[in-house]
């Protein structure tokens, strides 16, 4: 159980706090409620921009890393589709350099045109190496544009194209800031040897002044259900082998049926016990390597299975295809059973507990809560309370050949 504390300053800055006195350090986690969906479809990228940025510097600060160092810390960030993430760990007694460092760069970063330039060219450079240069590293694109036709999420985080980031304007940039990075739209989580009181009077003496935002509640297009099967090849100048992905819509987190879903991709692919380990890869050949997973997002996401096609089979696209869907088939048409059910909740929840040891993934976990509304100690509990017949419905449920989208991922020579 993961005890916690929880407040809310005037400005809309939502506060959630975690006490460990064995521990000299403190994580802070600033969560904000903003990602690449709520870009411009024809300037995407921005978001993951902006998190570069905003470690060159603010109005009181010119170097974010050399004040973290020297308080003896370290931080980091990340974006995704739906959250920015700025944290740091510290000794206890340097908290106060983190909240002066936060709070500076939430209401006035620089945006010098000098970072602008710098960093606008390595995210570029950061497309490429990932997008353009590495087996499969545009898979996420393709599958996305092939699942989602009106949703911000046919895009990833890193952007749709290079040539979108290219054609950012510092005014842009600044704008997306101002309309979004506002305290009213972020969760600030702290967890380690620090009393609630005093995080409270921190969050409150440097962040009690930033004004907030007022951002209108997010209204995004609903992607419509498809209607029949979709289908796209691809061919990549880096791939060593053919991939196959089969993709079906999903719920979003939150919503009934979720837990299901994720089960579902564990008894398939999570261990040497799943199907996919016995079935396809220690007794057959058709695969190299067979996954299962699921886009955890904010809003509808995905259940998707994948695989690396064997070189040396006869139709091996066909055979691949066939032998994932017959796969699938046998979940939706036999169902599963009490001990696949039991051993892969309880694989979960030694999963979920153990990545929750640090008071780093404490402070994480506990802003996602706070951010997505729902107790971080209810998480497991709703994982044991899944039946066999819950799982079997949502998997017929969710994986319908009508909903499918299948991609192929082939190399060119």
């Amino acid at each position: 159980m993961i005890r916690s504390s929880s407040a809310t300053l005037d400005n809309g800055l939502r506060i959630v706090h975690h006490a460990d006195s064995y521990t000299p350090m403190v994580a802070v986690d600033l969560l904000y409620g903003v990602g690449a969906r709520d870009e411009d479809p024809g300037h995407t990228g921005i978001a993951h921009l902006l998190e570069h940025m905003m470690f060159g510097g603010s109005a009181n600060v010119p170097d974010f890393d050399r004040h973290t160092e020297r308080a003896c810390g370290w931080n980091n960030a990340w974006t995704s589709n739906d959250f920015t993430s700025f944290y740091s760990v510290v000794p206890a007694e340097n908290i106060e350099t983190i909240f002066w460092l936060e709070s500076d760069r939430m209401l006035q970063p620089s945006f010098t045109s000098e970072t602008f330039d710098v960093q606008r060219q390595v995210v570029i450079e950061e497309f490429k190496q990932t997008c353009l240069n590495r087996p499969y590293a545009t898979l996420g694109h393709s599958l996305r544009a092939l699942l989602y036709q009106v949703h911000p999420y046919r895009w990833p985080t890193i952007g749709l194209t290079p040539d979108h980031i290219a054609s950012l304007t510092l005014d842009r940039v600044r704008t997306f800031f101002h309309a979004n990075y506002t305290p009213d739209r972020a969760v600030l989580s702290v967890a380690g040897n620090i009393a609630f009181e005093r995080v409270v009077e921190l969050a409150d003496k440097w962040f009690g002044n930033i004004p907030r935002g007022n951002v209108p509640r997010r209204i995004l297009p609903a992607e419509p259900l498809p209607d029949a099967p979709r289908r796209l090849t691809v061919k990549g100048a880096n791939e060593p082998q053919t991939s196959i992905t089969i993709a079906y819509p999903m719920m979003a987190h939150g919503c009934e049926g979720y837990e299901a879903a994720d089960i579902i991709t564990d008894i398939l692919a999570a261990g040497r016990a799943s199907r996919f380990h016995q079935s396809l890869i220690a007794q057959g050949n058709v695969f190299t390597e067979a996954d299962a997973s699921i886009l955890g997002s904010d809003q509808p996401g995905y259940i998707m299975v994948n695989g690396l096609i064997a070189p040396g089979i006869d139709n091996p696209e066909e055979q691949a295809e066939q032998t994932l869907l017959q796969q699938l088939s046998r979940l939706t048409d036999d169902g599963i059973t009490p001990h696949e059910l039991q051993r892969a909740v309880n694989r979960f929840e030694s999963r979920f507990r153990y990545s929750k040891a640090g008071i780093l993934a404490k402070a994480q976990a506990l802003a996602k809560a706070a951010m997505q509304g729902y107790d971080i100690n209810s998480v497991t509990a709703r994982y044991r309370a899944l039946t066999v017949d819950h799982v079997n419905a949502t998997a017929r449920a969710l994986l319908r050949p009508d909903r499918s989208a299948t991609l192929l991922y082939r190399p060119t020579h």
